[in-house]
């Protein structure tokens, strides 16, 4: 019987995300460099902010980050419950802690613009509070993907918690627009940007960075994955046997 052709099966996932995981690596550390010159040498200062508003090229795109990644996993979670295949929770669960690192570095980096911004580290307004939520929806998931020795049971709950914690997405992004929170409105809209060009660039090369990123430590970790289960199938003894695992 010839092998299926499609790219999602974990057998032709392992081979292709072993291709991928260097050049990504390499790309996502060269745009990422270049980011960090343009946001934080070359990019002016801001009038009213001055040079504190820099740390938000990291703030800003761990946030976003960490919002899409957490949409990106609850669809991988849906289609996983769906259509059983179980090459989808896989990608989920090597997503997720790179999600949770996103969603980390968003709270800590603005605790640190909060400061001297607004006077605290933390204020309990809309915005922060959900933002934290998604945090916590974060650590639950990885936890319970831990806890259950059974991937198969452990992959179907978590994919409630995936699917499930997605309504909170929203609720993070518009919280500014349904509540009075200290946050300041998008300065990117479908209308456009209100923020300098040269800051502007500095943002989407690093947020061009961050997605390179996610998808090498994303690739490798998929790899483990499959590798710790499908460690029995003919396929990886094979690749043992020819020590190219």
């Amino acid at each position: 019987m010839t092998k299926p052709l499609s790219l999602f099966t974990t057998e032709r996932m392992y081979v292709f995300a072993g291709k991928m995981v260097k050049p990504c690596f390499i790309l996502a550390l060269m745009v990422i460099l270049a980011a960090l010159t343009v946001g934080f040498i070359i990019a002016p200062v801001d009038a009213t902010q001055g040079n504190s508003y820099r740390i938000l090229y990291i703030h800003v795109t761990c946030a976003w980050m960490a919002m899409l990644l957490y949409v990106v996993i609850a669809v991988y979670c849906a289609l996983g419950l769906i259509t059983q295949n179980r090459l989808w929770p896989m990608i989920a669960a090597a997503l997720a802690p790179t999600g949770c690192l996103m969603a980390f570095l968003s709270l800590w980096t603005g605790s640190l613009w909060g400061r001297p911004t607004w006077g605290a580290y933390w204020v309990w307004d809309a915005r922060l509070t959900s933002a934290l939520i998604l945090f916590f929806f974060y650590l639950g998931y990885i936890a319970l993907q831990n806890a259950i020795p059974d991937w198969r049971r452990a992959d179907k709950a978590c994919a409630v918690i995936g699917v499930v914690g997605v309504i909170n997405v929203p609720i993070v992004y518009f919280s500014v627009q349904w509540w009075n929170t200290l946050h300041q409105g998008a300065s990117i809209t479908s209308s456009g940007s209100s923020i300098h060009p040269m800051m502007l660039t500095a943002l989407l090369l690093m947020v061009a960075g961050f997605w390179l990123y996610t998808f090498a430590v994303t690739f490798a970790r998929l790899r483990s994955i499959i590798l710790e289960r499908d460690k029995n199938q003919p396929w990886a003894q094979e690749l043992a046997i020819k020590g190219e695992l």
